[in-house]
């Protein structure tokens, strides 16, 4: 694969209408008691914001969930948008050093297409453990089990069965036709611009989803996104869509203070962010407690105070 010449000024794409697709975070309102009724209220919220809820992925706590709360999670999003849309992660637990179970993945993907949704294909160790070849024959082989699907690959600071790959594969995932683009959560800017760059050249409708929480403005250089920072505020993220659609300039200073968010909230230990999410849902009066599933880590509760400060920058009126 060759290199790329990479002026990201060239890349900026003004105007341009986002999608965007929010993670939604799995409350609890006991001790490994979820809160149903918060979760179906959220997921309603974010769809009447204009995102795609995304369900069952690492916000929701998918790799700690058993298949039973999985597949109630699927459903109860089913009856809360109709036939609105929504994206659902297709996980496979395994261990290292497994092999491919294209079995898994198959029946993943088929409780989610019973659901309505569009599965999300979480990496596993059997997928990523493969050389460069089986990885790219095994998302053949997926494409085979579905009409549409989004890849992911993600940096291991989010889960040890992750990897990024090498650029050949991932042109490989956009000439798969099943393949309607890819979330890419390395966290660094260089590298989802060279998937832009190789998207622009090889299939200009193919969606490269940031998962970049870091950097929440690789919307301007032209990709959507899937985020678990919007569902801490997917009402504001819309309005922050639609400025950029529209041109507004409004768009930055509310951008700016969006990415504070993310950088105090997604700060070792990344898995964290969910406890962050969870802390300042509540203190917008969303949720009725910031608990977590109880496998999860947290932050301290002195975060509430840097939370409240920035809620009063994004005119939100949190408690204490």
């Amino acid at each position: 694969m060759a290199d790329f010449d990479i002026d990201p000024v060239s890349l900026i794409r003004p105007r341009r209408k986002i999608t965007g697709i929010s993670a939604i975070l799995l409350p609890f309102e006991a001790p490994g008691v979820i809160d149903w009724r918060s979760f179906e209220v959220h997921v309603a919220r974010t769809a009447e914001a204009g995102l795609t809820p995304a369900v069952n992925m690492d916000t929701g706590y998918v790799n700690l969930l058993d298949e039973s709360t999985r597949r109630d999670v699927l459903q109860k999003t089913r009856s809360v948008l109709g036939d609105g849309p929504f994206v659902a992660g297709a996980f496979v637990g395994d261990q290292p050093g497994a092999a491919f179970d294209l079995d898994a993945y198959r029946t993943a993907i088929e409780t989610i297409n019973s659901a309505g949704g569009t599965p999300v294909i979480f990496q596993s160790y059997g997928l990523t453990g493969q050389s460069d070849e089986g990885i790219a024959a095994s998302y053949a082989q997926i494409a085979n089990c579905c009409e549409q699907f989004i890849g992911f690959e993600l940096s291991e600071v989010f889960a040890p069965f992750g990897r990024i790959y090498p650029l050949g594969v991932y042109e490989e995932l956009m000439k798969i036709p099943q393949c309607i683009g890819a979330k890419h959560s390395s966290l660094q800017r260089e590298l989802e611009w060279q998937r832009l760059m190789m998207r622009d050249r090889v299939r200009p409708d193919f969606k490269v989803f940031t998962g970049n929480d870091l950097a929440i403005d690789m919307v301007t250089y032209g990709s959507d996104y899937l985020l678990g920072l919007s569902t801490f505020a997917p009402d504001l993220f819309a309005r922050r869509d639609a400025y950029w659609e529209a041109g507004d300039p409004a768009f930055y200073q509310l951008n700016d203070v969006l990415q504070y968010l993310g950088f105090l909230t997604f700060r070792a230990p990344v898995p964290a962010y969910k406890h962050s999410a969870a802390m300042f849902l509540e203190q917008r009066g969303w949720l009725k407690t910031d608990l977590t599933h109880p496998d999860s880590p947290t932050r301290p509760a002195s975060d509430r105070a840097i939370l409240k400060e920035i809620g009063r920058l994004l005119d939100l009126d949190l408690k204490d």
